[in-house]
């Protein structure tokens, strides 16, 4: 079956499912690259592959090879012979299942990448772009250039953000705060190699106390017109940030939600007699969901009254955030960016300083690139 309309879609349940890791070395100097509070010298990238009436879906999500081994012994079993109609109710049943085995971390990573494998599935057996099966209120999505690691000499640190700036990308962020003292420095290079124009973007990865996050977030609000500080102090501060939206400069924004995982988690953010903890949510689809967990965040930042920013992934993020009313923009993030041009056919680039889905492509629009993703392959990992 080849699938061509609804009643070809009811009739369709999964075949198989396979699940690959590949693990893609930085090019940061040294080999390696860090931000306020870690260092790495790899990125891991989890591909699911959901099999139905002769088409195949891909997901995928950023983690441990312990991801790949949930979902091969947790999730794969739940939804081989399932029907693939609504992936939704796919993604419920299979949280429901994780109870006992954890749903944070490991496990909503995991579900994340199946849940958009069977989107991007559905999407195929109809010959549908993902993002004209969502309930979608844009057909792009803003982007901001995202890098900037703390262990980069000033020259690739500036260069590298007025190179997205040079592209188009009229906003850029970079890492800080693992040595305070050396972001003077860093922030003054910075600047002057974007101009004024462009909207400076600040990312601490929690390694801030909270009133040396406040004296940083009036210093970088006042010297370098920095206007989003991400992660001043760790996400699960809420009284820390709160603190830093009430007391920090009026047109800096405090922002955090790259690791929520399940829907509580965004709601504690944002929720709760003091109000919410961020001026502007983030979500990551290969972390808190997949599809279907933004569809639901999407509802939350609604009603508060917040935008919602993606998370890196920025394949997957591009058709799933322009089903978010309240989209603020998403994380081109330098990592995300090369590993998947490199596993991947079908990535899109930034034109005008957005991503736009290509209406022209089923699905994702993504085919993986098998001879140059094998080299990387995690030992153990192997094609059905």
């Amino acid at each position: 079956m080849r699938g061509g309309g609804p009643a070809s879609l009811d009739a369709c349940t999964v075949d198989a499912v396979d699940v690959h890791a590949f693990e893609v070395p930085t090019d940061g100097p040294g080999g390696k690259e860090q931000d306020g509070t870690l260092e790495w010298d790899s990125t891991t990238l989890v591909l699911v592959r959901v099999h139905a009436g002769g088409r195949t879906g891909l997901g995928y999500t950023y983690g441990d090879l312990s991801v790949a081994t949930f979902t091969h012994s947790v999730l794969a079993p739940l939804i081989k012979g399932a029907g693939i109609g609504s992936p939704a109710a796919l993604s419920h049943r299979m949280a429901a299942r994780m109870r006992n085995a954890g749903r944070p971390g490991v496990g909503a990573m995991a579900l994340s990448a199946v849940d958009v494998a069977l989107w991007d599935l559905k999407a195929r057996l109809l010959g549908l772009p993902l993002v004209h099966l969502l309930p979608a209120c844009h057909d792009r999505v803003p982007v901001y250039g995202s890098g900037g690691f703390t262990n980069y000499p000033l020259d690739r640190l500036a260069g590298q953000l007025a190179g997205w700036v040079g592209q188009g990308i009229p906003r850029v962020k970079l890492k800080t705060s693992r040595e305070p003292e050396r972001d003077a420095e860093r922030l003054t290079a910075v600047r002057e190699a974007i101009g004024d124009g462009p909207e400076l973007f600040a990312d601490a990865n929690g390694a801030l106390g909270r009133k040396e996050a406040l004296y940083w977030a009036h210093r970088f609000h006042d010297a370098w017109d920095v206007r989003w500080f991400e992660e001043p102090v760790s996400s699960a501060d809420l009284e820390g940030l709160r603190m830093l939206r009430e007391r920090g400069p009026a047109r800096l924004e405090i922002t955090a939600g790259e690791y929520a995982f399940t829907a509580q988690d965004f709601a504690n953010l944002v929720e709760g007699p003091a109000g919410p903890a961020v001026d502007c949510l983030q979500a990551d689809v290969t972390r808190c969901g997949g599809i279907t967990g933004v569809l639901e965040i999407a509802g939350l930042s609604g009603v508060r009254h917040l935008d919602l920013s993606a998370h890196c992934a920025p394949a997957i993020s591009a058709h799933a955030f322009c089903a978010v009313r309240r989209l603020r923009h998403l994380e081109y993030f330098h990592d995300h960016v090369r590993v998947e041009n490199l596993l991947f056919d079908g990535t899109l680039s930034p034109e005008g300083g957005a991503l736009r889905p290509d209406p022209g492509r089923p699905g994702l629009g993504l085919d993986v690139k098998w001879a140059d993703a094998e080299p990387y392959r995690v030992h153990g990992t192997r094609p059905s």
